[in-house]
């Protein structure tokens, strides 16, 4: 069986992952809050995750791994727009989930197998609560619930911080009924036209760290394997997951693994309104890139890496869709060529992207394995390049491939063209291999001034057209 090995951020190193029971898989993802559209940060976490699934999947088996991820649909944001905007929230937040699955369907993701709301766990929240208040770790006042955090000795392991560094550094809400300025709050007292639930603590509503408890343990139980998000959610979040779910089941560890991913940039810069570089999903769907192009960009970078999205890495990623399905096309794949190759034993994954895929997911190094598999000339060599690219979500539609429109550098290369490039790849290698730099050089100006995007990958060279591609400019050798 193949080895997964994952960054674990609760060691802070790569470990072996080991499931706890390998008939039943659990990850758990910390869903949307149910309000607006996705941006393309939020975007980073839900691919990261779904690659994820898809290979814990094709190692354990699609029946043996189940998936959870929420949507909170009650939240002070949601109902600061109800406010602005006069809607109701159940209008909102049913909208803005449609949208969310519109969106991350667009780009490829699989459904989840659990995709929980949190105002359907109320009575497993309430519950959770009543035993941190049992056990001494939770207390009421003035309506509201707080969990004490100075009861939880590991508060802070997660996210590397001492209690301490977190009061001195924190922005935390001043309240009279705070026994520590770091407790948290579980339960909130409602006013009127906010939503809210009787409890033994009055009419109020849940605090956001509590849902993900709740829904984890109702969905995957109180230990599971694999946690997640964005990394900014490591603080306050994930760390009062963890203090609030130990300490309401003591005999268990929660999550066995916790896996982050590194924040987004725009042509190097945090993304942000202020900036104007700040844009939805939505929006990139709307100019007319497809999901296909934006999880491929996004999948280049590892997720433990910033990753920083540019026009130029979105002109690559169209270029090298382009050629992979008209390289696709041109060997007749459809549904009835998959079955065939099924059938004859064929349609699998190629071990050395499955290998590179379960290091940590090296989606990039998966891409430059997918550059070298494209390289074959029949149907048969090629069944675990198309296999790779419908395990990384690449192809939406076997009975309609992807047409991307964009000039003539699209998939139709001539096998003359072809040719040239090849032959002059060859070239500039020999040159290398000779220490001639001034011949590779040339070369590679030949290429850049056709349009043909290079990429060197342990030592070999693959090429896809870009936008600009022009075969006559070839003819310059």
């Amino acid at each position: 069986m193949t080895t997964i090995r994952l960054h674990n951020t609760k060691t802070r190193r790569k470990e072996e992952f080991i499931p706890r029971d390998a008939s039943r898989v659990g990850l758990y993802l910390c869903g949307p809050t149910v309000y607006d559209r996705a941006h393309l940060g939020n975007a980073r976490p839900v691919l990261v995750f779904d690659v994820l699934f898809r290979l814990l999947r094709q190692v354990y088996g699609s029946e043996h791994v189940t998936y959870v991820r929420n949507f909170t649909d009650v939240d002070d944001k949601i109902n600061a727009r109800a406010a602005e905007t006069g809607r109701a929230i159940g209008d909102i937040t049913a909208e803005t989930i449609r949208w969310y699955h519109d969106d991350m369907d667009a780009l490829g993701a699989l459904r989840p197998t659990h995709e929980p709301r949190a105002t359907d766990f109320i009575p497993e929240m309430i519950t959770m609560i009543e035993t941190l208040i049992d056990r001494g770790h939770a207390y009421a006042a003035e309506g509201h619930v707080l969990f004490a955090v100075e009861s939880f000795a590991d508060y802070g392991q997660l996210s590397g911080r001492s209690l301490d560094d977190m009061i001195a550094g924190a922005r935390v809400e001043v309240a009279p009924y705070k026994r520590n300025p770091m407790d948290f709050v579980l339960w909130k007292p409602s006013g009127d036209g906010q939503p809210g639930w009787t409890s033994p603590w009055g009419y109020g509503r849940p605090g956001w760290h509590i849902e993900c408890s709740a829904m984890s343990k109702a969905l995957l139980g109180d230990t599971f394997d694999i946690h997640g998000g964005g990394n900014d959610l490591m603080f306050p979040h994930h760390e009062n997951e963890v203090a609030q779910s130990c300490c309401a089941n003591p005999e268990c560890d929660f999550a066995q693994v916790w896996l982050h991913n590194e924040m987004l940039q725009v042509e190097g810069k945090k993304m942000s309104k202020s900036l104007g570089n700040f844009f939805t999903v939505r929006d990139l769907l709307d100019q007319g890139i497809s999901g296909e192009v934006i999880r491929l960009v996004m999948l280049g970078t590892h997720y433990g890496k910033p990753m920083d999205w540019t026009e130029k890495r979105r002109d690559n990623a169209d270029a090298t869709l382009r050629r992979w399905y008209g390289i696709l096309a041109g060997h007749g794949f459809n549904p009835a060529l998959i079955a065939a190759l099924k059938a004859d034993g064929m349609w699998k994954p190629d071990a050395e992207l499955i290998g590179v895929l379960a290091n940590d997911l090296n989606t990039s190094g998966a891409i430059a394995r997918l550059h070298v598999l494209s390289k074959g000339k029949t149907p048969a060599q090629l069944a675990g390049f198309a296999h790779g690219l419908d395990m990384l979500g690449l192809v939406p539609d076997w009975a309609h491939l992807p047409h991307l429109d964009g000039g003539e550098g699209g998939a139709g290369v001539s096998d003359d063209a072809a040719a040239k490039v090849d032959a002059l790849l060859a070239r500039r290698a020999q040159a290398r291999q000779d220490k001639d730099w001034d011949a590779a050089d040339q070369v590679r100006d030949i290429l850049t001034a056709a349009g043909v995007l290079v990429t060197d990958v342990g030592g070999q060279a693959t090429w896809t057209p870009g936008p600009a591609f022009d075969a006559a400019k070839l003819e310059d050798l």
